[in-house]
């Protein structure tokens, strides 16, 4: 490694590790575990000492939690809006005035130093540091990636502190950012905090100073020792510090008024337009509020107390475990905190390779008679390696046998004790021990798979010849749509069988073929060995040359996606049987049945990894079936376990843990199917443009926050006819189910079980008139 790229990585890894540690500061919409929104008035705040860090608000003496109910690690409160990093920092949630809510970042980088301005809202890479801004306008679109430390946003600009020489850049609309720019030329900054058009910060050497406006005397900085104040929060016309004993000084416009008493000790502070709130440091639960909008009145946010920090699971260094941690941040984390100018440890750095072995004291030829037998022994070792792994493969495929090449399609044997289990209608965290479980033991695998090669069946080799006769020379009139890999077509082979014919892609790339052979492989070993009345059938295959294809069984009313989105006016398309809510829920516990045998019955299990409407096929007897294995992978051995691996799917549909983190579990299966349930609920796609809004919109965030209002009825699908009173029961329970298997995170979303169950109970209610939901058939965590 060259000394340049050293340092480059040295730097990298400092930038992640310092950020999580800055000292917490937060002035207009710097990020923080406080809140003030100022066109509100709303005062916000991170919940301590729950499984879930969720957020939670009081306006006007009124508390109200915050959708969606997931752990937080930092909020900033701009002029009308509230942003939050979910923890770990992969997705980024803002709600509007309104408090409805929306995800403007899913990964897959995670972020940290978020800052809300008056309309931008910006952060950094946790990992490289790379600034990220969205919304306001274009002034806060970077050409040139800055590299920083950490960010502060005002009313018109944003600031950063590099992270090469902390320095300090300025971004944004009007003079100000220049001004700013200018005003910080000749300092190097340890922490930054804006408010509405002035900034003020603590340099290296530990000195606060104040740049920008100064109409009403708020750069007038009160002298002090070396790193004597720590948190800085920044109004429009005042600004305000604590001391490290955690008592406030505030000077500016409206200074000596309505400020904290001297003896009152704050953990944190954070500033509105026009006010400034503290945490009490004697309880972590009054919140005292002072300014235009306050009076030195005490918020109360919840009964319990509000994190003072965020949670992190790396080692604090040379920074203090704040004071009970562990309950705070329920088990998960600690929270550090650094005095002004001091810093966390450094990474630790790679093991050092083992002390060479003392020479030994034999003659040369007993040294070069050892290595002989070393060498031997190794290259014995491997031959010996590679040769069983020869035999398995040759008993495998039949190669060696001199057989023609075949797939071995094998159709897994369920236990009567697997069948008998009792399913749950409930997948309340609180109640998974009633829900159906996957024998994930070794034995009872084997138990499972030991029968099943009795029963075989084949799949057919076919000539490329065969194929294009079948597909009329694979003309675009016989086009039908597009898989993983390639272009499928309608054909009919020669004793009459329709078929439905996957093409992969032609081309010299060596990637695109790389990518054509492994969807092409994993797709027919997995269909081979499958066989399930809801996963669409393989007839067979071709392999010719740099030739791939796939045939299977036609599937005569195509793929739920083009039946939902697709419509005509014509006749035929208004009397669909996709327009009865019934054959609706009927389709999606088909595709649910059909997820739910490769996760708890295919042995290994398997996880499909694009689960999505137009991988959702239907038959002559709109039997739905789950098609398109070329992503698929066999899943972890046992529940709670992930694979890691970079992510692949399609957009919309895709699990944001595994887009954003890297882990892939059944769970992800569950997402996708989530979406689908909306998309089906909703008739929208799973990422559509709405009317009036500036970007595209996902069915999750359209439809997920009206179901919480309880406000089903506005988001279903105009085209079919609303559901009458017993299909009203069947539909809130598809849309409930729904909601939570678009959970963000993996762990809180019901197994495909679970859904199976659900979407059961809402089949029987469409057929029963007397059906009702009750406690004893569902019970669905708060979302």
């Amino acid at each position: 490694m060259t000394t340049a790229t050293a340092t480059a990585t040295a730097l990298l890894l400092t930038v992640a590790v310092v950020s999580a540690f800055l000292a917490i500061a937060d002035g207009l919409g710097s990020g923080s575990t406080l809140a003030v929104v100022s066109g509100t008035s709303a005062v916000c705040g991170i919940l301590a000492g729950e499984a879930s860090q969720s957020v939670s608000c009081v306006l006007g003496g009124v508390v109200s939690p915050l959708a969606p109910n997931i752990s937080f690690e930092s909020i900033a409160g701009g002029r009308s809006s509230l942003c939050g990093l979910v923890s770990g920092g992969v997705f980024l949630v803002c709600w509007n005035s309104n408090f409805r809510w929306r995800r403007i970042y899913d990964g897959p980088a995670p972020l940290t130093s978020l800052s809300v301005g008056d309309d931008q809202v910006c952060a950094v890479e946790n990992a490289t540091g790379i600034l990220r801004c969205w919304r306001g306008g274009d002034a806060f679109r970077q050409v040139d990636p800055l590299v920083l430390k950490s960010v502060t946003s005002g009313r018109l600009f944003s600031c950063g502190i590099l992270a090469n020489n902390s320095s300090i850049a300025c971004w944004g609309s009007g003079h100000i950012a220049a001004q700013m720019q200018a005003d910080f030329a000749n300092f190097s900054m340890s922490t930054l905090v804006a408010g509405d058009s002035h900034v003020c910060g603590v340099q290296v050497s530990g000195s606060l100073i104040c740049k920008g406006n100064n109409n009403s005397g708020q750069l007038n900085s009160p002298s002090g020792r070396a790193f004597e104040f720590t948190s800085l929060a920044l109004e429009a016309n005042r600004s305000c510090a604590t001391r490290r004993n955690g008592t406030v000084v505030c000077w500016g416009g409206g200074g000596g008024t309505n400020n904290p008493a001297n003896d009152t000790q704050l953990e944190t502070i954070v500033s509105g337009f026009d006010s400034t709130c503290g945490l009490s440091r004697l309880n972590l639960s009054s919140i005292l509020c002072w300014g235009s909008n306050f009076s030195g009145s005490i918020v109360v946010i919840s009964a319990g107390k509000i994190i003072p920090g965020p949670c992190t699971q790396a080692s604090c260094g040379s920074c203090e475990v704040y004071p009970d941690s562990e309950n705070l941040c329920s088990g998960s984390g600690r929270i550090c905190k650094c005095e002004s100018g001091s810093a966390p440890a450094p990474p630790p750095p790679l093991e050092p390779s083992p002390p060479p072995l003392p020479p030994p004291t034999s003659s040369r030829s007993s040294k070069r008679l050892s290595r002989g037998l070393l060498a031997f022994a190794i290259i014995g070792s491997v031959g010996a390696l590679s040769g069983i792994g020869t035999i398995i493969y040759c008993m495998w495929t039949g190669i060696c046998c001199g057989q023609k090449k075949i797939h071995n399609s094998v159709q897994p044997t369920i236990t009567p004790a697997a069948a008998a289990l009792p399913r749950s209608n409930s997948f309340s965290p609180m109640s998974r021990s009633a829900t159906i479980r996957r024998q994930s033991s070794r034995a009872m695998r084997r138990q499972r798979s030991g029968t099943s090669s009795k029963h075989t069946d084949r799949a057919e080799e076919f000539t490329l010849a065969e194929m294009a006769i079948a597909a009329n020379n694979f003309s675009p009139e016989n086009k039908i749509g597009a898989g993983s890999f390639g272009t499928v077509y309608r054909g009919k082979l020669a004793d009459g069988r329709e078929v439905a014919i996957k093409r992969g892609e032609t081309g010299t790339m060596m990637k695109k073929f790389q990518e054509k052979e492994y969807a092409f492989q994993s797709e027919l070993a997995f269909l081979s060995r499958l066989h399930h009345k809801h996963l669409v059938g393989l007839v067979g295959f071709c392999e010719e040359n740099d030739e791939r294809l796939l045939v299977y069984e036609y599937m005569k009313n195509g793929a739920l996606y083009d039946q939902l989105h697709y419509k005509t006016n014509s006749e035929s398309e208004q009397t669909s049987l996709l327009n009865s809510w019934k054959m609706r829920i009927k389709i999606v516990l088909d595709a649910a049945r059909g997820i739910e045998y490769l996760h708890s019955y295919a042995v290994p299990p398997i996880i499909h990894r694009d689960i999505k409407s137009s991988n959702i096929l239907l038959d002559a007897n709109w039997t739905a079936r789950v098609s398109d294995f070329g992503l698929s992978l066999m899943g972890p051995e046992s529940d709670g376990e992930h694979l890691s691996m970079k992510a692949a799917g399609t957009v919309g549909y895709m699990d944001p843990e595994y887009y954003g983190l890297h882990h892939l579990t059944p769970k992800s299966d569950v997402y996708g199917l989530g979406v689908v349930l909306l998309e089906v609920l909703t008739g929208r796609r799973a990422i559509f443009k709405e009317e009036g809004e500036a970007g595209p919109t996902s069915v999750v965030d359209y439809a997920v926050p009206r179901i919480v209002a309880g406000e089903l009825t506005a988001v279903l699908d105009p085209t079919v006819k609303l559901p009458e009173l017993n299909e009203s029961e069947a539909v809130e329970l598809v849309a409930y189910t729904a909601m939570h298997c678009v959970n963000l995170e993996g762990k809180e979303r019901p197994t495909m079980g679970d859904v199976v169950a659900n979407l059961e109970r809402a089949l029987s209610l469409c057929e029963d008139s007397h059906g009702s939901i009750s406690s004893a058939s569902i019970s669905l965590a708060s979302d």
